[in-house]
């Protein structure tokens, strides 16, 4: 005789006495569009007992990985990217050796203030 699982004999998987009612498909929703600068919208569903302050401005859009936002006219825009930089840049805006002194040592005074060692 086989054997197995753990379902009561003669009943369904998933069957009870919750209905969808039960479950939440019955509540009331609101329905709030977000439109990205492509364009796309996307339709997000909300119980209708949410304060509007939990309902967030804006989100990413999953078609486009953009953020959208409520408006339509205005949507969020796109992040500007910065150009990839080579080494000879970054060695171009390093700082001055006296800069960095002066940094260290401001860091430093600030520190040594919030530590209570050194009055201002």
């Amino acid at each position: 005789m086989a054997g197995g699982g753990s379902a009561i004999r003669g009943s369904r998987v998933g069957s009870g006495p919750m209905g969808e009612q039960d479950h939440g498909f019955q509540a009331e929703r609101i329905t709030i569009s977000y439109w990205d600068a492509l364009g796309n919208e996307t339709v997000r569903h909300f119980a209708a007992n949410v304060p509007d302050e939990e309902i967030p401005e804006n989100i990413d859009c999953p078609s486009s990985g953009l953020p959208a936002g409520r408006d339509k006219e205005n949507p969020p825009q796109i992040a500007k990217l910065e150009p990839y930089k080579t080494h000879l840049a970054y060695v171009k805006e390093r700082r001055t050796e006296q800069e960095a002194e002066e940094l260290l040592e401001d860091a430093l005074r600030q520190l040594r203030i919030r530590r209570g060692t050194v009055k201002p």
